[in-house]
């Protein structure tokens, strides 16, 4: 299994992960701190998936979202499920939408590129920040590869060391507001909560 492969394996089994995708909203006291420590209602979804229950919940709550996946399947879904937002299909390592954001997100999406495209895709995050931006990003707890499965098919993850990415944040402007290692209360999931300086 490499990186390379994930996009073909969510455009094949995307739909069916999507339609048993935990939607319970246990993702919600990181969107509502998203919310609240934007500087505005403009937030990117990056690697969106099929919209719900983030960028469905973004909405909602009155924020105008632009969300983006590379898998076509994923945008094609997301634009059904969630009409009201802007949803484009676009690779995370090198987008250009041409405009900033005041709250971005990349929930389980960032750590299935490989360490090098990790941080292509922080600087395309960063390029897409307005002054003051919030970011919630999942990545895995220590350095390492592995290989989980989605609807059977294998597929790809990857992570820095807590060290390295704090070197990444600080490279491009990011400061920690919290990080969450495994965190019990989101279901084991690794989650950096950062700040634009």
């Amino acid at each position: 299994m490499r990186p390379e492969d994930i996009l073909p394996t969510y455009e094949k089994v995307g739909p069916a992960f999507a339609a048993q995708r935990n939607c319970t909203l246990w993702e919600k006291p990181l969107l509502e701190w998203l919310l609240a420590s934007a500087p505005g209602p403009r937030m990117l979804d990056i690697g969106c998936g099929g919209g719900l229950p983030i960028a469905r919940y973004l909405v909602d709550q009155g924020a105008q979202v632009t969300a983006i996946d590379g898998a076509h399947s994923m945008v094609t879904l997301c634009r059904e499920n969630v009409p009201e937002a802007t949803v484009l299909q676009a690779d995370m390592r090198n987008f250009e939408l041409g405009q900033r954001f005041d709250g971005l997100i990349a929930f389980n999406s960032f750590f299935h590129l490989s360490p090098v495209d990790q941080a292509k895709a922080f600087a395309c995050f960063t390029a897409h920040a307005g002054p003051g931006a919030s970011l919630v990003v999942t990545t895995g707890p220590e350095a390492g590869e592995k290989v989980g499965a989605v609807e059977g098919e294998p597929v790809y993850h990857a992570s820095l060391s807590p060290a390295d990415y704090r070197a990444l944040f600080t490279k491009h402007g990011w400061r920690e507001h919290a990080f969450r290692p495994e965190a019990p209360a989101f279901h084991g999931h690794t989650i950096w909560q950062l700040r634009k300086n």
